[in-house]
């Protein structure tokens, strides 16, 4: 693999591989070269789409093939577990979708059997590439706002945006296959990340929850706090679907301040546009510099955390964000949910096993 590209192999080909394809596009050192998915018909329509000769409906046949050096998983989240252990025992590297896992448990298998196997494991979470926080990152890496003090962030779940199946929003709210919400433990796990990111593990999580048509987990707000770092983390979410923004993807509207002993950077937009503004604003010294000629298309996130892990497995190094990370953020999302049930903080350690039915 030092000088041959990575031979991908894609499994899951629904709405989302759309930008999982795209990011492969301009990557000189990896190819999609093989796509699995269970219907005929779209294995079918991703292969002629993608330019892709090989075609399997069945995962072990695809782990069978010796042409493919890397697995990305991109299935419903109560799958991830099962195909990324056969995968790791069939010796090819992985990549899985966020959230990991349902529960700690199963991030554990995961985690034993890619080490036991000697390839690399990634957990795809492209928020933390997103070219705005990036170099929102890289501003308070240099010192501009001091030490971080806050981080206050806002998922505004909307409607708008591109076409996705039915079938696709009900297992998104079917417990069993996708856990306990989507917008904590699916999406609020890419705000997770982010915090994490910036201020390493969380230590405690504290939250309350509401259930919006009884299935929604909005309203919601989540705080955090760290181990190695005395800043707060704060996460909101609100559910509108009588609301409406212009997305090229889902319908969010997503928000990030970040308020430092000097000044504080406001990242004003993820997957979607609500308001006409600058991606990234830094304000200090009573002046506001606005960072306008950013790559701010969510898409650019996921053609970043591609190349980032493509080029890990090229130098044979770890990629930024593994299993235990993965995990971490699958406790920080489980504890928030049992925070609100007990009315207390939870440690994320506290979440250690599959949770009790």
């Amino acid at each position: 693999m030092a000088t041959d590209k990575v031979r991908v192999g894609l499994v899951g080909c629904g709405r989302i591989a759309d930008l999982h394809a795209a990011a492969y596009r301009d990557e000189p050192n990896a190819e999609i070269v093989a796509v699995c998915d269970a219907s005929t018909a779209v294995l079918e329509q991703r292969a002629e789409e993608w330019g892709v000769a090989r075609t399997y409906e069945r995962l072990d046949d695809l782990l069978g093939d010796p042409e493919v050096d890397l697995i990305e998983v991109l299935t419903p989240h109560h799958l991830h577990r099962e195909m990324v252990v056969a995968a790791a025992k069939a010796g090819k590297h992985v990549s899985v979708q966020k959230p990991m896992a349902l529960d700690p448990a199963e991030c554990d298998e995961m985690i034993t059997a890619a080490l036991y196997a000697g390839v690399q494991l990634r957990v795809y979470e492209n928020f933390v590439f997103y070219p705005p926080f990036a170099m929102a990152r890289r501003v308070i890496e240099e010192g501009e706002i001091g030490e971080i003090l806050s981080v206050r962030m806002k998922l505004g779940a909307m409607s708008g945006g591109w076409k996705v199946p039915l079938s696709t929003w009900l297992w998104r709210l079917d417990e069993g296959r996708a856990g306990p919400g989507p917008n904590l433990f699916d999406d609020g796990y890419h705000k997770f990340s982010m915090a994490v990111d910036l201020l390493g593990e969380a230590a405690s999580v504290r939250a309350t929850v509401d259930r919006t048509l009884g299935v929604i987990d909005s309203p919601a707000v989540v705080s955090m706090s760290f181990k190695s770092n005395q800043a707060l983390a704060y996460f909101e979410t609100s559910f509108s679907p009588n609301a409406r923004i212009r997305s090229d993807y889902y319908g969010a509207d997503e928000r990030m301040e970040i308020t430092g002993t000097r000044g504080m950077v406001l990242l004003n937009r993820c997957t979607g546009r609500l308001l006409d503004e600058p991606p990234l604003m830094l304000v200090r010294d009573g002046r506001c510099v606005a960072f306008e000629n950013l790559r701010d298309d969510w898409q650019a996130s996921f053609t970043d955390a591609t190349h980032h892990f493509i080029n890990a497995l090229k130098d044979f190094r770890p990629p930024k964000l593994s299993g235990q990370t993965g995990k971490h953020l699958v406790q920080v999302a489980l504890a928030a949910y049992r925070s609100a049930d007990e009315a207390r903080p939870v440690a994320p350690g506290e979440i250690t096993g599959a949770p009790a039915s």
